[in-house]
């Protein structure tokens, strides 16, 4: 039950980072990994900032939003390159 939460988290966290991003999405698989590795990216900040995801799953994809946003940010910088 909690893989499926995670895949739901990063999905919704992956859809919501290319619309904020502006980006036309990488489809519902690309989605899915940009949300999974934004959470490890937020994850990381928040932590390093001293901050905790405590919101369940709102809590969660806050975090994997935030973490999928700088994903984002970064690939586009490197594909500017």
């Amino acid at each position: 039950m909690a893989f499926i939460g995670f895949i739901l988290v990063g999905l919704v966290a992956g859809w919501l980072a290319g619309k904020i991003m502006g980006s036309g999405g990488f489809g519902v698989l690309g989605d899915i990994g940009v949300g999974i590795v934004g959470a490890m990216v937020g994850g990381f900040v928040f932590s390093h900032f001293g901050l905790h995801a405590s919101g369940g799953f709102i809590g969660s994809v806050l975090v994997a939003t935030v973490g999928a946003v700088i994903l984002l940010a970064i690939i586009r910088a490197i594909k500017r390159a």
